[in-house]
């Protein structure tokens, strides 16, 4: 029950979070972040594809296609709970889980991605994402980690 409340939580922080940029008018961005010395800018942008806006003609296939990835992860992650120990895979999956369904409720019903913000340095100044974003970047490290993590135990454990 901890993971499906975390996968909760974390969605409705980002869904809050797009719903108080959204209450706010068009032309007031972008802006920066108060308190973050111009490192984090805001912004109101409406991404109806994939990141990027990569295939937004394509409507059917950008809603469909994270519902069927979506439901993939959430099978494994279903599959993983009652089981003991997995911490780490159930941790990394509903952090991916969180994100992901928050961007999936945008898809379904406001037809795009609400992204709002940016960070400030390099080439990181042009990308505008949400925090669901880093949601799915963050389970995907937990992830990735993990699997190097257990291919660097046994490689030692094996000699």
């Amino acid at each position: 029950m901890l993971f499906v409340t975390l996968v909760l939580l974390l969605a409705a922080v980002d869904l809050g979070l797009k719903w108080l940029i959204e209450r706010q008018e068009a032309e007031t961005f972008p802006r920066p972040l108060e308190h973050t010395n111009k490192k984090i800018m805001l912004y109101q942008n409406h991404n109806a594809g994939f990141p990027f806006g990569f295939l937004e003609k394509y409507g059917e296939l950008v809603r469909v296609f994270p519902l069927v990835v979506i439901s993939a992860l959430g099978g494994v992650l279903g599959y993983l709970i009652p089981r003991r120990g997995h911490i780490g895979e159930k941790l990394g999956l509903a952090v991916i889980l969180g994100g992901a369904l928050s961007n999936l409720y945008d898809r379904y019903v406001r037809r795009y991605v609400v992204d709002y913000f940016s960070v400030q340095i390099g080439a990181l100044k042009k990308v505008v994402f949400n925090l669901g974003d880093i949601f799915v970047f963050l389970g995907t490290g937990i992830l990735l980690f993990l699997e190097i993590w257990t291919e660097i135990r046994e490689k030692f454990h094996n000699r």
